[in-house]
């Protein structure tokens, strides 16, 4: 096979990943983005961890959230716990990797947030111990992995699955997209309900001035 067959083959199999997951966990995917949006809305945050290019992810997703995605927004509150070097080593020289996550979820975390964890094989221990914690304070869960989902499987609120006949560049490839249309979604969601709070409080405004 030549380069031109290789790389074809590549793109043939991205798409595919892609298409079996929105066959088959489109609803999951809604149930999660409503509940980012209702967390959002409520005043909560959303956390985001894993590690190496899962680490990555969850980096790029808080920053679209933080900044922007395509509409033009107030910020909303996204931390990815995978940037602050100080903290990262701390955590690790006195404790262990795999407290990593745990230990940050505890001292930022609280019940009304969501937490995105991400893990291509599902079976990362300090992504699991970050799922814990979320589960001890009443943080809502969203996993992202691949295969057969590993522990996480049975832990996690929301599970968001890349089929198991993907290789983990695939899966990774499909979290990116995944992590894009929630930011896109919310985006939207958020937007209708801005909307909606600005037209009744319009015409409750009407009315107490007529009266």
């Amino acid at each position: 096979m030549d380069m031109k067959e290789l790389i074809t083959a590549i793109f043939a199999d991205s798409i595919a990943a892609k298409h079996t997951f929105l066959q088959e966990q489109l609803d999951v995917l809604i149930r999660a983005i409503e509940e980012i949006a209702r967390a959002l809305t409520a005043g909560g945050k959303i956390l985001l961890f894993g590690n190496g290019g899962s680490a990555a992810d969850a980096q790029h997703i808080a920053a679209e959230f933080v900044n922007r995605y395509l509409m033009e927004r107030a910020p909303l509150p996204a931390i990815a716990l995978t940037t602050d070097t100080s903290v990262l080593t701390a955590i690790v020289n006195d404790y262990g990797p795999a407290d990593l996550f745990a230990k940050q979820i505890r001292a930022l975390g609280k019940a009304g947030d969501v937490a995105i964890a991400i893990s291509t094989s599902g079976n990362s221990v300090n992504v699991l111990k970050g799922i814990e914690a979320c589960r001890d304070l009443g943080i809502r869960t969203i996993g992202l992995t691949g295969g057969r989902g590993g522990a996480m499987a049975g832990m996690v609120d929301y599970l968001l699955c890349v089929s198991a006949t993907s290789t983990t560049p695939r899966i990774q490839e499909t979290h990116l997209l995944i992590g894009h249309v929630i930011c896109e979604m919310v985006e939207h969601l958020l937007s209708r309900h801005s909307v909606s709070c600005s037209v009744a409080g319009g015409e409750r405004h009407g009315k107490a001035t007529g009266s």
